[in-house]
């Protein structure tokens, strides 16, 4: 078979109901026909947050063990939470090239440690010096859509144009990057990573997006999550047997606000959609060049989000409601529509129970994925994106000693309904833990919470923790996530809070530095 062209997309923040085909609210006809042409995959995880899931997705490896296992706004002091990409791995760029491929990203890069960020170096980190060819786009992470820092062209920094908005200037460069490479190099394929910001805070958008959804979320959030579910249930997304998660306890019910805050909920939610749908927009306009340069059909697309629907709220800049969406506004979506974006799931962005890690991915490939439209349900993983362009590249991961071995499966196979052969998948996040092994998953949160226990197959949405009713399964899992987080750069666990780790990144008392 043809190697084929592959476009990785990863948005930020998008929770694993938001899309149509995934029975959301929002409008998403461009990812729609992509799922209706390939395979959904329902059981499908990243890491819980944006630095670790960037490191996992374009490494193989676990979070931790590419130095990622935080952020990069912080060495905590340890190998695993370093915050940038260390020399233990090697990117999919890296493994690309050599075998022939151009390598591209446009977009959000976030793996590169905050103090490292700035021209003058040092850049060892940064996409061309991990294996792109070309990269536009931000090295650091949130920030305005309409006048965005760190903005990127290769290595060098650059300025944002007339009616500059950056989920359309991703889609642009993206496109420019297909044509480029076409014209110069038309008998090699290409791999080329589409990291968009969007729909994460600050929720920006354009104006005319956004009035396209004025009023539309009116209703509120629990009639909402209770008509998502059924549809989802209608769709084969869901199984009947799993129950929708109660509202979030730190939630209202949408009766009990006023008029005027219903209003205000339903324009925060409005804009968010309008993110969502521009870089919808955006897909079917990198789609459509495929077409252009003949290459569609020969091109695997995958779609990702980095973590669940995010809880956090943030409220900068202008009060005002008139400038929401505007450079002058600084605002997140909240922790209510948060939990429609999760739905049926309970918690988000940071935990690793199923709100925080299930995440869509979509895998569209006219001429190498036999089945179109099809749930695939086997359980999988950000780590089985490298051995996948791996093996359909013909590429090979380097042996050296350095380096740590890939953990993850080709999902090639999978595409096409066959079987995966694993034994545990893997989670730490800010002392929040988890393993899957089989139908079971083992988690807890902090590094003071217990463990739970739930069946998957039974019980997705981890409403019926079993751990009492299995303790010698629980001593077990328990057991191998240690086993398996002392062999990953994870331990040792490190249980202070955000702002403790900002105030003191290495965590060694101050009479002691």
């Amino acid at each position: 078979m043809k190697r084929p062209n592959i476009v990785l997309v990863l948005v930020d923040d998008s929770g694993y109901s938001d899309l149509g085909c995934f029975g959301g609210d929002i409008e998403t006809p461009n990812l729609d026909a992509l799922a209706d042409g390939g395979v959904r995959f329902t059981h499908f995880y990243n890491t819980a947050r944006c630095c670790p899931a960037r490191a996992c997705l374009l490494t193989g490896l676990y979070p931790h063990q590419a130095g990622m296992g935080w952020m990069t706004i912080a060495d905590l002091g340890n190998d695993g939470y370093a915050g940038d990409l260390n020399d233990r791995c090697h990117t999919i760029a890296e493994c690309l090239g050599p075998a022939g491929y151009g390598t591209y990203i446009s977009g959000k890069w976030h793996i590169t440690h905050s103090s490292k960020i700035q021209p003058e170096g040092p850049i060892d980190s940064w996409p061309r010096q991990r294996g792109f060819d070309r990269y536009y786009g931000t090295l650091d992470g949130a920030g305005s859509y309409w006048t965005p820092h760190t903005l990127m062209r290769d290595n060098e920094p650059t300025e944002w144009g007339e009616d500059f908005f950056y989920t359309d200037a991703i889609s642009d460069n993206a496109c420019g990057f297909v044509r480029d490479h076409c014209a110069s190099r038309p008998d090699d394929p290409f791999f080329l990573y589409v990291a968009y910001t969007a729909p994460h805070w600050p929720i920006h958008a354009r104006p005319e997006d956004i009035a396209h959804y004025r009023g539309r979320f009116r209703q509120g959030w629990d009639v909402m999550r209770s008509e998502k579910y059924q549809r989802m249930i209608a769709m084969g997304i869901l199984d009947p047997d799993w129950g929708l998660s109660e509202r979030d306890e730190e939630v209202p019910a949408w009766d009990s606000l006023s008029a005027e805050d219903q209003d205000l909920y339903d324009l925060r939610m409005s804009i968010y959609a309008a993110q969502v749908t521009s870089m919808d927009r955006g897909i079917g306009q990198i789609a459509e060049t495929l077409r252009e340069t003949k290459r569609y059909d020969d091109t695997l697309i995958l779609f990702i989000s980095d973590n669940g629907g995010c809880h956090e709220e943030d409220h900068r800049g202008s009060e005002d409601p008139a400038t929401f969406g505007s450079d002058e506004s600084f605002e997140s979506y909240g922790r209510p529509w948060a939990n429609v974006s999760n739905v049926p799931f309970r918690l988000f962005k940071s935990w690793v129970h199923e709100g925080g890690i299930a995440t869509p991915l979509i895998a569209h490939w006219p001429a190498g994925i036999e089945r179109q439209g099809v749930f695939e349900t086997q359980p999988a993983h950000l780590i089985d994106i490298m051995p996948t362009c791996l093996e359909l590249a013909g590429a090979s991961y380097p042996d050296d000693e350095r380096l740590h071995p890939l953990p993850g499966r080709s999902l090639v196979a999978a595409m096409n309904g066959e079987p995966l052969e694993r034994a545990y998948l893997f989670w730490e996040h800010e002392g929040n833990r988890a393993i899957r092994q089989g139908r079971w998953k083992l988690v807890a949160k902090g590094i003071e919470g217990r463990w739970e226990l739930y069946d998957m197959v039974a019980d997705r949405s981890e409403l019926h923790d079993l751990a009492p009713q299995h303790p010698q399964r629980v001593k077990e899992m328990a057991e191998a996530w240690y086993r398996i987080a002392l062999d990953t750069d994870v331990m040792p666990l490190d249980g202070r809070t955000w702002d403790e780790r900002i105030a003191n990144p290495t965590g060694i008392p101050n009479e002691q530095q």
